[in-house]
C-alpha cells in the first residue's frame, strides 16, 4: 500500500455504527407505524381526483370576492381587532412569561429545586392547543375579544416561557459569578447580568410570538373569541362565499404584512 493510500484509509469516513436488536426493532417498528398511518389517513388518488373539481367548483363560487365599501368596512374593523388581541395578549404574554422562565431556569432561578414546577406549568401552557384554551376562556368569560386575548396571554407564556429559561439557563456566568461575590442580589444578578446577556434571543423570541400571535388570533374566532374569524365563519355557515374569499385575503394580507414587519425589525436588532 503506498502513502497516499494509507493516508486516504487513516481519514477514511468511519462506517455507521452498529444497531443492538432493541434499535433495530425500533426502528422497524417507527418504520410500520409510519405506513400504517399513511395507508389509514394520508388521501388517495381517487379521493384527490373526486374533490379537485368539487374545490375548483367552490373557488368559482368564491370569485369575484365580495367589495362592497359596507362589508369591507366591517372586515377592517375585525382586522383592526384582531390585530388588538394579538399585540395586548403578546406584551401580557411576554411581561409574565419573564418572572415564570426566571422561576424555570435550572442554575439561575430562586426556587431552588422547585423550578421543575414552574417548567410543568409552562410546559401545561405550551401543551394544549389554543382553541381548547379559547373554548375554556370563551365559557368562563364569554364570546368576544376578551376570551382571545387571554388565549394569546397563556400560548405567549407557553411559548416565551421555555425559550426565555432556556436562554437564561444558557446566559454567561462569568458575570453573575462576579456579582455574586460582591453580594450582589438575585434580582440585581437577573437585572444586571443575565438579561443583558440573553436580551437579543428574548426580543427574537418576543418578535416570533407577536408573529404567531397574529395567526392564532385569526383561528380564535372560529369558536367565539372574537376577531376577523368569527366574521370568517359565519360567511361559511351562511354560504357567503364571495364574503369568505374577501375575508381570507384580508387574513394573508394582515399575516403578510407582520411577518415582513418581523423580520425587519430583527434585522435592525439583530
Amino acid at each position: 500500500m503506498t502513502e497516499a493510500s494509507a493516508r486516504m484509509v487513516k481519514y477514511a469516513p468511519g462506517r455507521m455504527p452498529s444497531l443492538s436488536p432493541f434499535h433495530f426493532t425500533m426502528i422497524v417498528a417507527a418504520a410500520a407505524l409510519v405506513l400504517v398511518s399513511i395507508g389509514n389517513v394520508s388521501p388517495s388518488l381517487e379521493r384527490l381526483s373526486d374533490g379537485l373539481p368539487r374545490m375548483a367548483n367552490l373557488v368559482g363560487r368564491m370569485m369575484p370576492p365580495n367589495t362592497d365599501p359596507d362589508f369591507l368596512w366591517r372586515v377592517t374593523l375585525r382586522l383592526a381587532e384582531t390585530f388588538q388581541i394579538a399585540i395586548a395578549g403578546t406584551a401580557i404574554g411576554v411581561i409574565l412569561s419573564l418572572p415564570i422562565a426566571w422561576l424555570a431556569a435550572r442554575g439561575v432561578t430562586p426556587a431552588g429545586v422547585f423550578y421543575w414546577f414552574f417548567k410543568a406549568l409552562i410546559s401545561l401552557f405550551r401543551t394544549i392547543p389554543d382553541l381548547i384554551w379559547a373554548l375554556l376562556f370563551v365559557s368562563a368569560v364569554g364570546l368576544g375579544a376578551v376570551a382571545g386575548t387571554m388565549t394569546i396571554i397563556v400560548d405567549t407564556i407557553g411559548f416565551c416561557g421555555r425559550f426565555f429559561a432556556e436562554a437564561m439557563e444558557d446566559s454567561d456566568k462569568e458575570p453573575q459569578e462576579a456579582l455574586e461575590a460582591i453580594g450582589a442580589s438575585r434580582f440585581s444578578i437577573l437585572f444586571g447580568a443575565i438579561i443583558p446577556d440573553v436580551m437579543p434571543s428574548m426580543i427574537n423570541t418576543a418578535l416570533f410570538a407577536l408573529e404567531k400571535a397574529v395567526r392564532s388570533s385569526v383561528v380564535l374566532g372560529l369558536v367565539g373569541a372574537g376577531g376577523i374569524g368569527q366574521e370568517l365563519k359565519v360567511a361559511f355557515d351562511l354560504f357567503q362565499y364571495q364574503n369568505a374569499a374577501t375575508i381570507i385575503l384580508a387574513i394573508f394580507i394582515i399575516v403578510l404584512v407582520m411577518e415582513h414587519i418581523t423580520d425587519r425589525l430583527r434585522a435592525k436588532l439583530g
